[in-house]
């Protein structure tokens, strides 16, 4: 079997650039370069919203990272990120039809992260940023998207917090619960868990019925780090002021009479104890996510009294993986030419999804399509896509019908182009 390292040596990376218009003699030349590349460019200047319509713009993203936070490697730095982020670029095509461009920054400060991503707006349709350490993620983020006309996106809290809630939404389903009144435990304050929190809350949870619990133990207002939490951390602080109306203090207490938890903390297994799965409710919902060892094992919180378990591996039932939703957001927002992604928008990707599954019939191992049902992908971003026309945010205007056929066509024709190159392709 060729390992990860063998397979880089022999393709030399994941990806490269083709060029689409064809040459066929030396006129050509003129037209794709000099002089004729110039009419492109003054119709640019006078309406620079025709560089979605003239250029490649409209289907290209940047994958920005300055390797702080890489999945299960942590502060890397931004070179030894970088086959991260070309993996991630391969998923963006295969999954998405979407172009999306490595770039690996090497930055220190969060201002100089913005200042170069900010630089970089004219050249691509959406950022999408990845792997970047915490409290720094969430101030980039809103940063940016307060700052570019164009959607900028963090897979590491939107992306995970979208498959979450899809996931949830149908456990909740077969579980006979009710998002509004349930217990909700959060095992781990990182990106995902606290943007997780938000769009949950967003989508009809109830702040107040969220327990969010980091290393030092579960959140709470009159905890003894919450000044400091709120010189240092406001998206934590905010959650202890708006969270755990029971004043839980220890992790059993947390636990006791939850109806779900979400689990996005460090490897396990044993992580999360079942005697602490035993303290919920009936049918309780256990995700947990680690990789690549869940927070505890399937079989082991099923024994604890768990009706469902979702992991973040394949190879168990009920992938909760973001995967499932970042190559369809973004084929949504390029194909309205969205200005921004919303937690709305958000929203509509899970619902979009979880509803993809209901369809073909859920049940306590099927709680959300697997990364193979491609169809899912064209229903998300016809969602995402008509989401943005209905807040005003999409420059191209169309039915979410008409969306879902252009997602379905772009998306198979760059499955088709991998599918010959890689074909004829050898190393």
């Amino acid at each position: 079997m060729v390992d990860a390292v063998e397979l880089s040596r022999k393709y030399e990376g994941k990806i490269e650039i083709y060029p689409k218009v064809p040459i066929t003699s030396y006129n050509d030349f003129a037209l794709i370069y000099t002089p004729g590349v110039a009419e492109v460019s003054k119709a640019i200047y006078k309406d620079p919203d025709k560089s979605f319509e003239l250029t490649s713009r409209w289907n290209t993203i940047a994958v920005v990272t300055d390797g702080t936070r890489v999945l299960g490697l942590g502060n890397i730095g931004p070179t030894a990120a970088m086959p991260v982020m070309e993996g991630k670029s391969l998923l963006f095509k295969y999954l998405g039809g979407v172009d999306a461009i490595p770039l690996p920054i090497n930055v220190k400060s969060a201002d100089e992260f913005t200042n170069v991503v900010k630089a970089l707006e004219t050249s691509f349709g959406g950022i999408n940023l990845e792997d970047i350490e915490s409290p720094k993620c969430f101030y980039i983020l809103e940063k940016l998207q307060s700052m570019l006309n164009i959607p900028v996106w963090h897979d590491d809290q939107q992306g995970t917090a979208a498959a979450i809630l899809a996931g949830l939404i149908n456990a909740m389903i077969l579980t006979n619960k009710d998002p509004k009144e349930s217990k909700v435990v959060f095992y781990g304050a990182g990106a995902s868990n606290i943007a997780a929190a938000r769009i949950l809350a967003k989508y009809g949870f109830k702040y107040e019925n969220i327990v969010m619990i980091d290393s030092k133990g579960p959140l709470y207002a009159d905890r003894e780090d919450v000044d400091h939490l709120m010189l240092h951390h406001k998206w934590k602080y905010e959650l202890a002021i708006k969270t755990n109306k029971w004043e839980a203090k220890e992790i059993k207490d947390a636990f006791s009479g939850a109806d779900a938890v979400v689990a996005a903390s460090t490897p396990g297994p044993n992580v999360i104890k079942k005697e602490w799965i035993s303290l919920m409710n009936k049918d309780a919902i256990v995700f947990a996510l680690a990789n690549p060892v869940p927070e505890i094992w399937p079989q082991d919180a099923k024994e604890a009294g768990a009706k469902i378990v979702a992991t973040g591996r394949s190879d168990f039932p009920n992938q909760v993986n973001n995967s499932l939703i970042f190559p369809a957001i973004f084929r949504g927002v390029l194909d309205s030419r969205a200005k921004a992604i919303t937690d709305e928008m958000t929203i509509a990707a899970s619902e979009a999804l979880a509803k993809y599954a209901r369809d073909r019939g859920i049940n306590e191992n099927y709680i959300i399509p697997r990364m193979d049902e491609w169809e899912a992908f064209y229903e998300e971003a016809a969602a995402v896509a008509s989401k943005a026309v209905e807040l005003g945010l999409a420059r191209v205007k169309k039915s979410r019908e008409e969306f879902r056929e252009i997602a379905k066509e772009r998306i198979l024709r760059a499955r088709k182009i991998m599918n010959l190159v890689i074909s004829t392709w050898s190393p």
